[in-house]
C-alpha cells in the first residue's frame, strides 16, 4: 500500500467533507418530501375509490332499471309458449294441428 503524505491526507479529508456537505444539500428535507407525496397519493387513491364506488352504485341501478324496462317491453304473445299451436305428424304422415 502506498504511503500518503500529510498534504494528500488533507486533500482526502477535504474531499470527504465536501461529499458530506453536498450530500446534505441534496437530501435536505427529503424525509418530509416523500412522506408528503406518499400521503397525497394515499388520499388521492381513497378519493378515486370512493368515486368509483359511487359510480358503481349508479351503474348497478341503471342495469337493474334497464333489465326491468326490457322485461316490460317484451311482447307476452311471443314469450308465452303456451298459446303457440303445436304441429305434429302422426305415424301415417298426416299433420295434426292440435294444441298440447
Amino acid at each position: 500500500m502506498t504511503n500518503f503524505t500529510s498534504d494528500q491526507w488533507v486533500i482526502v479529508a477535504l474531499i470527504f467533507l465536501l461529499g458530506l456537505v453536498v450530500g446534505g444539500f441534496l437530501f435536505a428535507g427529503g424525509g418530509r418530501k416523500w412522506k408528503h407525496r406518499y400521503n397525497a397519493e394515499v388520499s388521492r387513491r381513497r378519493e378515486i375509490e370512493a368515486e368509483h364506488a359511487e359510480r358503481e352504485k349508479v351503474w348497478r341501478e341503471q342495469d337493474s332499471l334497464r333489465a326491468a324496462a326490457l322485461k316490460d317491453r317484451r311482447d307476452p304473445a311471443v314469450t308465452d309458449r303456451r298459446d303457440i299451436p303445436v304441429v305434429d305428424r302422426n305415424d301415417d304422415g298426416v299433420i295434426d294441428d292440435r294444441d298440447r
